[in-house]
């Protein structure tokens, strides 16, 4: 038996996973880590854990399975996305990495803006400026650091600091490469122009790829602490997003994934480059070659379930909460949440933006207040879709859905409906580490390409349609729709 190893680099913990030719996985190795917060806003993690976690994970799952290294055909890496990792020229890491959820870099995207023009901007690289992206790192640093600004001869997302470990290689896939804010999006490539705009030399960034492509191979330094063989290649990938869109089938243009963990992922594959001219939701590269994708973030989605349960109803089940919903009817009796309770990216980009409970009235419980919620984040997530849709997707006929607010039947119903279409699941639960895996199985010579793998692999199966209170949440949607700009004056005074 053969296998290809996709390896996660997130931002908790490194997970290797297993997956032999039938796209079964044989096993998984895991090895967790933590961050640093050293500031207000700040989110920062040293990259020497990311391969003593990549150590780790691999010799894990090779224990466990009992597998020859021999066996795995090929790698593919995947991990959190939007990270600046600052080398100089002999590969020392200058700082800790600045990781995506880092908040400290508001005026530095005011100056990407002002330096590409807000317009302009959006249309190279497909979005806005906003503090999670890579560039507005960089700005950052030049601006505070200069110092290190100096010393800078490579600059490197989170996983490629290990595919670097792993194989000597200075090398990106262009999934990721386009959510750094410096890619021309239709080229699928580095952007002179954007570069130029914010004095960032093109000689630090690395060669680009696409994600079956082979990238590298691991050498003789790292098979000797991994247990991999000498000379396995290791595929370009994809960042986090794209690859969980493999891993659930999402290639081809006009399907659609829904992730519905503490934040909310609504994942569109696309044949050509397509952004929204304002920027609301992100237009990158996808991880296969001529495919592109838009997709919607929402910061709060269960999180905002987790929010009511330990505010409102500490150490009660989930499951218990979410059935007591079960006895309210669609629309919660007029009863709406806003679910902004960590701002918002999609459709607000609007950091100052919060959560709210409008029509509140005396027959109101708590039942319908839990209702209120998953009815809410189900409408936020159809804001995003509505975005993408107006930019030019078709209106998808199935969502394929992950993360642990899906196994609530009760939610699962409210989506169909809200969402108006079909929504079903796949049996993998790896996500992004086992699309990593399936963007290998080309250079493995397994498949032609990896969107005949994904075909022959990955299986659907519904588990939610759209019923009969469509309509109502259909109206009760465009009653939500408003509160956001009546409130926005409320959210953004003094």
């Amino acid at each position: 038996m053969s296998h290809v190893l996709g390896i996660d680099t997130s931002t908790t913990a490194t997970k290797a996973v297993l997956v032999d030719e039938g796209g079964s996985v044989v096993g998984i190795g895991v090895a967790a880590y933590g961050f640093d917060a050293p500031q207000p806003l700040w989110s920062e993690q040293e990259p020497s854990l990311w391969w003593d976690g990549t150590i780790q994970a691999i010799r894990s799952v090779l224990a466990s399975t009992g597998a020859d290294a021999a066996s795995i055909q090929a790698i593919g890496l995947t991990g959190q996305m939007h990270g600046a990792v600052l080398l100089d020229g002999a590969d020392r890491v200058l700082r800790p990495a600045i990781l995506w959820n880092d908040q400290r870099t508001v005026h530095a995207c005011e100056e990407i803006r002002e330096a590409v023009g807000p317009q302009r901007l959006i249309e190279v690289t497909g979005n806005d400026a906003v503090t999670g992206l890579t560039a507005p790192k960089l700005v950052w640093v030049r601006d505070h650091e200069p110092d290190v600004w100096r010393r800078i001869a490579h600059v490197l997302l989170p996983k490629d600091y290990v595919r670097l470990d792993l194989t000597g290689e200075h090398a990106l896939d262009r999934a990721d490469g386009a959510g750094t804010l410096l890619f021309d999006l239709a080229a699928r490539d580095w952007s002179a122009e954007v570069l130029d705009a914010l004095r960032i030399p093109r000689a630090w960034l690395p060669a680009t790829f696409e994600g079956p492509t082979i990238t590298g191979r691991v050498t003789e330094r790292a098979a000797a602490v991994t247990g991999l063989r000498a000379g396995t290649p290791v595929v370009a990938g994809g960042g986090d997003q794209s690859a969980n869109a493999v891993g659930v089938g999402v290639t081809a243009p006009a399907t659609v994934a829904l992730s519905l963990g503490t934040s909310g992922v609504v994942f569109a594959a696309t044949d050509a480059p397509l952004f929204d001219e304002r920027g609301r939701v992100h237009a990158f590269c996808h991880a296969l070659p001529e495919r592109w994708h838009l997709m919607s973030v929402m910061l709060s989605a269960a999180g905002s379930l987790r929010w009511f349960r330990d505010t409102l109803a500490p150490g009660e089940p989930f499951e218990a909460l979410v059935s007591s919903a079960a006895t309210v009817p669609a629309g919660s009796e007029g009863l709406l949440f806003l679910p902004y309770l960590s701002g918002e990216r999609s459709p607000y980009p609007d950091p100052r933006a919060r959560g709210a409970f409008v029509g509140l009235n005396l027959g109101h419980g708590r039942a319908h207040l839990v209702r209120a919620v998953l009815e809410g984040v189900a409408f936020g997530l159809r804001d995003g879709l509505d975005l993408m849709i107006a930019a030019g997707m078709p209106a998808p006929s199935q969502v394929r859905a992950s993360g642990g607010g899906i196994a609530s039947p009760l939610w699962r119903q409210i989506l169909a409906d809200v969402l108006d279409t079909e929504l079903a699941t796949v049996s993998t639960t790896e996500g992004a580490a086992y699309g990593a895996a399936l963007l290998a199985t080309e250079a493995a010579g397994w498949f032609p390409t990896v969107e005949s793998a994904v075909a022959a692999l990955v299986r659907a199966t519904p588990v939610a349609s759209p019923g009969p209170d469509v309509q109502g949440y259909r109206d009760a949607h465009a009653a939500y729709r408003e509160l956001y700009p009546a409130l926005r004056p409320f959210f953004h005074r003094g």
